[in-house]
């Protein structure tokens, strides 16, 4: 992959999405797209997550996240040019 072809965002989920396994969701889908990055919850009630991978992949993830898993009920996805994570593959990180 050229590194023109390469993007990283990061995404701000609200609305009903803990507790309805939407941290596993996202990282079953990231996997899925060959995505690098992670996801965690927040205290606030929010999710929060970083993708990077192929420009396709990555606006798949982000329509993806507009919904999420079957039970979430999300309201809002802010979404922001992010920095590369340094790690590859995709983690489940503790809430924040």
């Amino acid at each position: 992959m050229r590194e023109t072809d390469h993007v990283a965002r990061h995404l701000m989920i609200q609305g009903l999405v803990q507790g309805v396994a939407f941290r596993a969701s996202a990282r079953t889908e990231a996997e899925r797209l060959g995505l690098c990055g992670w996801v965690r919850n927040r205290s606030d009630g929010s999710v929060e997550a970083v993708v990077a991978g192929s420009a396709g992949a990555v606006e798949h993830f982000v329509r993806w996240a507009h919904h999420g898993p079957s039970h979430a009920r999300v309201e809002r996805v802010a979404v922001n040019p992010a920095a590369r994570p340094e790690q590859t593959g995709f983690l489940m990180l503790p809430t924040l």
